[in-house]
């Protein structure tokens, strides 16, 4: 079982118990958004910016992606391929999440 996979059993068994109240959530959407780093740049650049051009990002390649659940830091993963589209594996659970709350 994954860390996202666990977490989620430990609030269901901790805080839902024999409750039916998550169950009614299961069927709510969350906005997931995996973060592969961030740049700064002057308008001027911006604005010079086309088919080709490359963004210098923050990270080096290989550091683990930043994935927020909400606009709430949630996980770390790494960048992998799967069937030809970019996917993340999980690799750490961050903060409260990662206590199952």
């Amino acid at each position: 079982m994954d860390g996202v996979a666990e977490a989620a059993e430990a609030l269901k068994s901790e805080f839902f118990a024999g409750d039916s109240a998550l169950d009614r959530l299961n069927d709510v959407q969350l906005d997931v958004r995996v973060e592969l780093g961030r740049s700064r740049m002057l308008v001027d650049d911006v604005l010079r910016l086309g088919s080709g051009s490359v963004v210098e990002l923050d990270r080096p390649s290989g550091d683990p992606v930043d994935i927020f659940v909400n606009n709430g830091l949630v996980a770390r993963g790494e960048v992998v391929v799967l069937d030809e589209r970019f996917c993340v594996r999980i690799t750490e659970i961050l903060g409260r999440a990662a206590e199952g709350i």
